[in-house]
């Protein structure tokens, strides 16, 4: 069996339990026929997995760091080393953050379909630049000379293009989706949103892994990094063609009736209010900006787990040996499993516990992520590392297809979620930028002699930094998500229970 196959086919076997489970549930009954619900996958389905493939295009860069430090600069230093990954990626999230500003509004007026377009094109042309910068500094091509003195400017700007287009991601995939599912059964796309990042992250660590490892050779130990960066160029390209084909914005757009969704933009009915007043809205409704606040936090340990986990165990491997260890060696496996775990059980409590309310799933998760925290603090250079970064992944994971991928939705409604998400994602990625510029300068420094690792960054006890600092960030999230505990969206007005919206055969 292909290694591709056997390390995607526990991921499968999952999902199809998953299926079963969810399947299996009590049906939220409002209104749909077999028919809509049919036509509702096809819609989100090709959406989703072009999202997901988005992901691939946007960490693939950890993979490519982790290759390009152990390649000398013109000074003897890494190529690429920690502080260098912290400042494009801090850069990359600050422009990604502040995007919304931009395409937030832009998705509510053009729609999400265009928007997932935009995005997955101009992502595109990024990781096919960023290739072709890898290749020539590689292979000694055009501009090699110049790329070998400035490649970490070079990548920050093109890392930073990439998360322009990437900004329209979550955006565009709520938007269409908020016209396709009422408050009800929300929760349950929230597990389908965790999921889908799931598998985006399988694929950019797993999948990158195994490409970088395919196109290099003992000769040429780097020579797959490029297509680190060209095969998710392909793969977003097909996907891009399958959206066109199939996605719409709306059932009204796929030959069914639109419905009452029954969040807060149910009973809107008038023109819409201009941009500014929507910003001042979504800013002055405390449940929206303490949302925003919690995924602050969110965006602060995910990335603090998912990004520096494998670098830590890289550059202590001397000492711990975690190299050879199960959680690294399918890294991207168990994020997608922890991912996908942690979607659904918050995506069916939430919907059949809690009657729709986002908060106590919030709370529950934010307590797991703190303990995690506080041990990891005790533990990260011992055994059970691993474990710990995997369960805070599946609490972090849950929580953030929550808030970001269904509360969203919920309080801003179908008619401004763009505005709302752009909100919500952009603060979960100035909380991304606020730790990759934390650990750029709090973690330890690599050095190179004759190509191998030495100095500060082997010695376990100088990163100590890095989960130290998660602790703070858990506990501010943990009392803001109290603080939503029985938030739940009001309609604009009275509205009658939301009639079946298939066009009937």
């Amino acid at each position: 069996m292909p290694v591709w196959l056997s390390n995607l086919a526990p991921i499968l076997i999952l999902l199809a339990a998953v299926a079963v489970v969810l399947g299996r549930l009590p049906k939220v009954d409002v209104g749909h026929t077999e028919a809509f619900r049919h036509r509702r996958i096809l819609n989100w389905l090709p959406l989703g997995l072009l999202y997901a493939f988005l992901y691939m295009g946007r960490y693939n860069l950890e993979v490519a760091k982790n290759a390009f430090s152990t390649i000398s600069g013109v000074d003897g230093s890494p190529v690429m080393g920690n502080t260098d990954f912290g400042i494009i990626f801090g850069i990359g999230t600050v422009v990604y953050g502040f995007s919304f500003i931009i395409n937030g509004p832009l998705t509510d007026r053009i729609g999400g379909r265009i928007s997932i377009l935009l995005g997955a094109g101009g992502t595109i042309f990024a990781n096919l630049m960023m290739g072709f910068a890898s290749l020539s500094l590689l292979n000694q091509g055009p501009g090699h000379e110049f790329l070998s003195r400035h490649f970490v400017a070079v990548l920050a700007a093109l890392y930073a293009f990439n998360m322009y287009f990437q900004s329209f991601g979550a955006v565009s995939i709520v938007k269409v989706n908020a016209a396709w599912f009422h408050v009800r059964e929300r929760g349950v796309f929230g597990a389908i949103f965790g999921i889908l990042i799931s598998l985006g992250l399988y694929f950019a660590f797993d999948w990158s892994r195994l490409i970088l490892q395919a196109f290099s050779s003992k000769s040429d130990p780097t020579g797959g990094i490029p297509w680190v960066f060209f095969v998710p160029t392909m793969l977003l390209g097909l996907f891009f063609v399958l959206n066109v084909l199939f996605v719409r914005d709306t059932p009204g757009h796929a030959g069914h009736r639109d419905f009452d969704t029954g969040d807060a933009s149910s009973g809107d009915t008038g023109p819409r209010i201009p941009v500014v007043a929507v910003f001042k809205k979504m800013l002055t409704n405390p449940v929206v900006v303490t949302i925003a606040l919690i995924e602050f936090c969110s965006g602060f340990l995910r990335q603090a787990i998912m990004q520096w986990f494998r670098t830590f165990a890289k550059q202590t491997n001397g000492t711990l040996g975690l190299m050879d260890g199960f959680v690294f060696k399918n890294w991207g496996l168990l994020l997608c499993v922890a991912g996908i775990l942690g979607g659904v059980v918050a995506g069916v409590i939430s919907d059949h516990v809690f009657k729709s309310r986002r908060g106590p799933v919030a709370v529950f998760l934010y307590g797991v992520m703190l303990l995690g925290a506080v041990a990891l603090s005790f533990l990260y250079a011992g055994p059970a590392v691993g474990a710990l970064v995997v369960v805070m992944s599946m609490a972090v994971i849950g929580v953030h297809g929550m808030l970001s991928g269904t509360a969203s939705m919920d309080f801003g409604g179908k008619r401004n979620v763009g505005v709302a998400v752009g909100i919500i994602d952009g603060f979960v990625y100035l909380g991304t930028a606020t730790m990759s510029l934390t650990y750029a300068f709090t973690l330890p420094k690599e050095q190179l002699t004759n190509g191998k690792l030495v100095g500060p960054a082997t010695d376990p006890s100088n990163w100590l930094a890095w989960p130290v600092a998660m602790i703070p960030i858990a506990l501010i999230g943990l009392v803001l998500a109290l603080r939503v505990w029985h938030a739940y969206p009001e309609p604009t007005k009275k509205t009658a229970e939301p009639a079946p919206e298939l066009i009937q055969d």
